[in-house]
């Protein structure tokens, strides 16, 4: 990133609140005074060359009868939201073992960056990837089926509803320990297997 997107884009409401003005006939001096401001506060606003007060500038857009929404509407930030259809999960197979992908790690995440997918093992199946552990932390949640986890030199045996966290540094192993395939809901982060 440079270090222009690194700073704050400025807010430059000027130019619509002249467009208006000039569009209604009203000049520099009937606005101030009708928003009880200076005149030369009205065309410092107008020329960008200071940001005024949130009360100031509701102020002035209702002496020029502009609606709020035209006002802000370049500042509307897109929040990306991911859908990732079912059919069109990404899936990785190791051994007997199948990986959805549910969510999908972005470059904007940084630090936050996450990867989630439904794991699915049959009866006396076993994870392998993290056997020897990696960075991170995760979650997961037994949807169905009965499993244990393998944590460094303990089990924890878990049932459908069930959920475990844990660091994701020491070694740890999921097992189908029932006799149905298992279903679980994992949460990793970083992300490690989609990636």
């Amino acid at each position: 990133m440079t270090s222009t997107q690194n700073k704050k884009r400025p807010f430059r409401f000027g130019d619509k609140l002249r467009t208006v003005r000039e569009r209604k006939g009203y000049t520099l001096k009937i606005v101030a005074q009708k928003a009880g401001v200076s005149e030369s506060l009205v065309s410092q606003i107008e020329r960008n060359k200071v940001s005024p007060a949130i009360d100031t500038l509701l102020t002035l857009a209702d002496v020029l009868d502009i609606n709020l929404e035209f006002l802000f509407e370049e500042y509307r930030r897109e929040r990306p939201v991911q859908v990732i259809r079912s059919q069109e999960r990404r899936t990785v197979e190791e051994d007997e073992v199948l990986y959805e992908e549910l969510a999908k790690p972005t470059e904007s995440d940084g630090k936050h960056a996450l990867e989630s997918y439904l794991v699915s093992i049959p009866a006396g199946g076993k994870t392998h990837r993290g056997s020897y552990g990696h960075m991170g932390r995760e979650l997961g949640f037994i949807i169905e089926g009965e499993a244990q986890l393998l944590y460094e030199s303990k089990a924890y045996e878990l049932q459908a509803g069930d959920s475990v966290s844990f660091s994701a540094s020491s070694p740890h192993t999921l097992v189908n320990t029932g006799d149905k395939p298992l279903k679980a809901l994992w949460v990793v982060t970083p992300p490690q297997r989609f990636v």
